[in-house]
């Protein structure tokens, strides 16, 4: 699968865990792995709508080493571990995406890697014919 394009970005998981942040397949989709509230491999604590941006953001970066943007977004995830963050974590995603619409999920879980993380987000992203 030559053809498979990855990105790293030096998140503190990435070669630990041996993953990468993004893949882009040669039909066009490209796939971003789980991004969390971790700036320069630090975890940016903060309520759940500041993390939701940060995490975001994190996949942006990774989009924008493909040539990509938010406007190419087609599917997000949302994880979530307190049914409480819903509407915190449901705003932030509006305010990123309202123009753009793409299919979304919001899962509740019992956590993450570490506790201070509330929320973690995966993108899929669409390389159309004209980008």
């Amino acid at each position: 699968m030559s053809d498979v394009r990855r990105v790293t970005t030096g998140g503190p998981w990435e070669e630990t865990f041996g993953y990468s942040r993004a893949v882009e397949l040669p039909n066009g989709l490209v796939l971003v792995s789980g991004c969390t509230s971790v700036v320069d491999g630090e975890i940016v604590a903060g309520d759940p709508f500041e993390q939701t941006v940060n995490a975001f953001d994190v996949a942006f970066a990774a989009l924008g080493q493909l040539g990509l943007g938010r406007e190419d977004v087609v599917r997000t995830r949302m994880y979530i571990t307190h049914a409480r963050d819903v509407e915190e974590v449901g705003r932030a995603h509006k305010e990123l995406f309202d123009v753009v619409r793409p299919a979304a999920s919001m899962i509740i879980v019992s956590g993450f890697v570490d506790p201070s993380l509330v929320v973690e987000v995966e993108v899929e992203a669409f390389r159309g014919v004209s980008s």
